[in-house]
């Protein structure tokens, strides 16, 4: 793997950075700015001068940018397109470009010369800097250098970079990690056992064989989570298998304390010559004043930057759950810690189901349309989606068509089910709003069922730590499920479950969501046994008051109900034929007493097994 350094007309101006693989196909831009790879500190580069292209046979390919003011020199000529390998070198304006290789981790065994010293980070934390001033002016630089790397690639560059140049010892500095091979290969092995990967690597000079890092000394730091030196002679340094390179006699490891830089270490490494005389052999001689200052500048670096990218973590996750939570939800959740608070847990939920009727057919009866089609659909989840938050809900799953929410997690709500109602009347008012305002040309509006059920469920985030994605699963989801696919064979928009109708049955009105103000009320339909589940439940219909039938009709509805469950069928026909006229569930019992010869079965219980949708 070759890496290509950037080094202008001052010490500090430099960058050190791995070059693409050549299967990936990646290219570079390089420029002033607004590039992949940029050089802010030389003019006489454009904002985006030249490509670097890796190819197969590892030579590196550079093209200049048509639009570029000044010339690429290679081998002091004007080159405007050329391949070079690892030791050569391109200049642009007062910058040189040189390419070289990327050493990796050594294997080799130790020697037995090599003495080793640990350190705990709260023994490095307490010890004093010897040039305090310096050492605090740089710290007190570092905050604005990295929070302002936007990736994390360009976040390791500026790290290793201020190490280099607070660490004037120092040859070579790179950040390395235990490598998670758990995707790529099926076997469990031990952390001792796993390659060490090296994330960046950075040299101060322009070596075209760097020093290697030792694997066994980032592995010990990483395992035993303490900051480990390496010394031994110089002439031991070709022999030692802590890094492998003559000129070098001194290696450290500081690990990086941090759920995001789980694995990771800063490696240093460089000659002593500079921290006076030491002799490595004496197990009892303590290591120069300034190689453990280096060391505790070191892990306080390491400190920041685990810190920022666990900071970035967060806000990652805090902008992914964003799109499951309301507003109200994460406040709540602001000073709490998001794992404890997504680990999956029972709780006391209300769950709806809301699906998009009649989507498949239309999608093969609209090939020709199927863009527009998809646009319909998602802006008709958007209005199921922004009535779950507007109402304090959390955006379960997906299901092609259909939208999960629920509420009663993360936080306990005592007014869960006038919620998911409320949520509810708003989907269907604006799915109505949505149809009469929507001048499509495939000119089709989609029907919906909403179906609700509370009860105990367990929630929580499932998938990565990385990735956010909540769900709730349980018997009282599977019902949700089926009382929404129920609203088709009643001919009613939303079907709720008895706990959700007692829950509000009980309660003041809820907040008026309809048109006038006008209240939710609820009316039993049937005691049905869904396609799927063992015990029948009784089912109840959600509408505002404006919507469904009077009182009078109600309280016939109901006398042709409890008549048909009991048995008595010709009281219950009586009643239905009243009012079938003008209501779908009389039609649809009604119906269902025709197919039995308009008397009940055997055995009749009053319950209603229907088939799945």
């Amino acid at each position: 793997m070759a890496d290509l350094i950037a080094q202008g007309p001052q010490e500090q101006q430099r960058w050190r950075r791995a070059l693409p693989d050549a299967t990936s196909g990646r290219e570079i831009m390089l420029g002033r700015a607004d590039s992949d790879w940029n050089v802010p500190w030389d003019p006489m580069i454009s904002r985006r001068h030249t490509r670097i292209k890796v190819h197969l046979d590892h030579q590196i390919e550079i093209i200049q940018n048509v639009h570029a003011r000044n010339p690429v020199f290679y081998r002091g000529r004007q080159s405007p397109q050329f391949k070079l390998t690892v030791g050569e070198h391109f200049v642009i304006g007062e910058t040189t470009f040189t390419v070289v290789n990327r050493p990796g981790a050594s294997e080799l065994p130790s020697s037995e010369n090599v003495t080793q010293h640990a350190y705990d980070y709260t023994v490095l934390r307490r010890r004093h800097f010897r040039d305090a001033n310096s050492r605090i002016d740089m710290l007190s630089r570092l905050p604005d250098l990295i929070t302002s790397a936007e990736t994390d690639e360009e976040l390791l560059v500026r790290m290793t970079n201020v190490l280099l140049q607070a660490t004037p010892a120092a040859t070579a500095v790179a950040v390395v990690a235990l490598q998670d091979d758990s995707a790529t290969d099926n076997r469990v092995r031990p952390r001792s056992d796993r390659p060490v990967q090296i994330l960046h690597y950075d040299s101060r000079g322009f070596e075209y064989e760097s020093a290697q890092v030792s694997a066994r000394l980032a592995r010990s730091a990483i395992e035993t989570r303490e900051s480990v030196l390496q010394v031994w002679s110089p002439h031991e340094a070709t022999q030692s298998g802590f890094t492998t390179n003559e000129g070098v006699d001194w290696a450290f490891c500081v690990p990086l304390r941090s759920v995001a830089c789980r694995g990771w270490a800063i490696y240093v490494t460089g000659q002593s010559s500079t921290h006076g005389r030491f002799d490595p052999r004496d197990q009892n001689a303590t290591p120069p004043e300034a190689l453990q200052d280096d060391l505790k500048f070191a892990e306080l670096v390491g400190s920041m930057v685990a810190n920022l990218r666990q900071t970035r973590r967060l806000e990652r996750r805090q902008a992914s759950m964003r799109q499951f939570f309301a507003p109200i939800v994460m406040d709540a959740l602001a000073n709490q810690d998001p794992a404890d608070v997504l680990r999956p847990r029972e709780a006391k939920l209300s769950v709806m189901f809301c699906d998009l009727r009649g989507f498949t057919q239309k999608s093969e009866e609209q090939s020709d349309h199927l863009l527009e089609l998809l646009n319909q659909v998602s802006e008709s989840l958007g209005v199921m989606t922004r009535a779950i938050l507007d109402y304090g809900g959390v955006i379960g799953d997906f299901h092609g068509d259909a939208a999960m929410g629920f509420w009663g997690w993360p936080i306990a709500q005592s007014d869960n089910v006038v919620r998911a109602a409320n949520a509810a009347i708003q989907i269907r008012r604006q799915l109505a709003i949505h149809s009469n305002t929507n001048n499509s040309e495939i000119g089709y509006h989609f029907q919906h069922g909403i179906g609700i059920a509370t009860g105990n469920a367990v929630a929580g985030q499932i998938g990565t730590v990385d990735q956010v994605k909540v769900t709730a699963f349980g018997p009282v989801v599977n019902l949700a499920s089926r009382l929404e696919g129920l609203t088709k064979q009643f001919g009613v928009q939303t079907i709720i479950d008895e706990p959700t109708a007692m829950s509000l049955q009980g309660r003041p009105d809820p907040e008026p969501s309809g048109d006038n103000g006008a209240a939710i009320v609820t009316r039993r339909l049937a005691r049905v046994r869904p396609a799927g589940l063992i015990q029948p439940v009784n089912i109840y219909q959600l509408s505002l008051a404006s919507e469904t039938l009077d009182d009078a009709d109600l309280a016939t509805y109901q006398r042709g109900l409890e008549a048909f469950i009991e048995g008595d069928w010709t009281i219950a026909r009586e009643a239905f034929a009243c009012i079938a006229e003008r209501d779908r569930p009389s039609q649809r019992i009604l119906a269902q007493m025709a197919r039995q010869g308009q008397s009940p079965p055997a055995g009749w219980l009053g319950v209603l097994d229907l088939e799945k949708s």
